[in-house]
């Protein structure tokens, strides 16, 4: 029996006039996996991510989502996004936003279920009423959150999504996170972060110049790296290497 994917790159290329995004990037992510994309600022992530979604056109290779080709609308309707810059609109209240949301993705609101996600977060749940353009950077981004946690999708892809969270915000929606394993889902996010990444993914990727120079996990990571106890001096040895041809 052949193992499920829910992410297949298949020699992706992505040009911005002259400066090459993505370099012939290849990658598949199993059901059920936890997947960490790092890298430095520039290097494709979030290059990858829209070319994922169809926010831009790959010029080159494929990309398939639980086996369908991207470009077909179904292939997202079993995915939850969370963009890195998000910015839900200003005059809806907390509850209106994912009341909205929800009905995006289909899923019933349930306001005790909303009541749980938001302790979990730590986000006070009386924000749930408020206008979105009251809360800080770091209410926003635990909004966004709950709202992917709350649609039920097999598949979630998080762009720096502990960006604007603090230290305890950050050790609660990784505990969150553990509790997706249980549901078999697939998580697939980008982070500068190696520590939120070690903690909670199953395999790294290490994207550089648009090119993946690195897929496997933290411990291989490290052994590649002369078996460094240091993941950020193996993510440092790991980019320092000279491209691929």
């Amino acid at each position: 029996m052949s193992e499920v994917l829910a992410l297949r790159f298949a020699q992706v290329t992505k040009n911005y006039g002259d400066t090459r995004a993505l370099a012939e990037f290849s990658l598949d992510v199993r059901q059920g996996e936890f997947f960490g994309l790092i890298g430095v600022n520039g290097a494709g992530k979030t290059t990858l991510i829209k070319c994922l979604l169809d926010f831009c056109d790959a010029d080159g290779g494929s990309i398939e989502i639980f086996g369908v080709p991207h470009r077909l609308t179904t292939a997202r309707a079993r995915l939850a996004f969370l963009p890195e810059r998000f910015n839900p609109p200003f005059y809806l209240t907390g509850r209106d936003f994912l009341q909205y949301m929800l009905k995006l993705h289909r899923a019933p609101y349930d306001e005790t279920r909303v009541e749980r996600i938001f302790n979990a977060l730590d986000l006070d749940f009386g924000a749930l009423a408020k206008p979105a353009r009251t809360y800080s950077k770091g209410m926003t981004q635990k909004l966004g959150l709950a709202a992917c946690l709350l649609s039920g999708k097999d598949l979630y892809v998080l762009d720096e999504p502990t960006s604007g969270l603090d230290p305890k915000a950050r050790a609660l929606f990784k505990r969150e996170l553990t509790r997706l394993r249980d549901t078999r889902c697939t998580v697939f996010f980008s982070s500068h972060a190696l520590a939120d990444v070690e903690e909670t993914c199953d395999r790294v990727g290490i994207v550089h110049e648009g090119q993946l120079r690195f897929a496997g996990t933290p411990d291989e990571l490290r052994r590649r790296s002369g078996g460094s106890r240091n993941l950020e001096q193996a993510f440092l040895d790991c980019i320092a290497e000279p491209a691929a041809a």
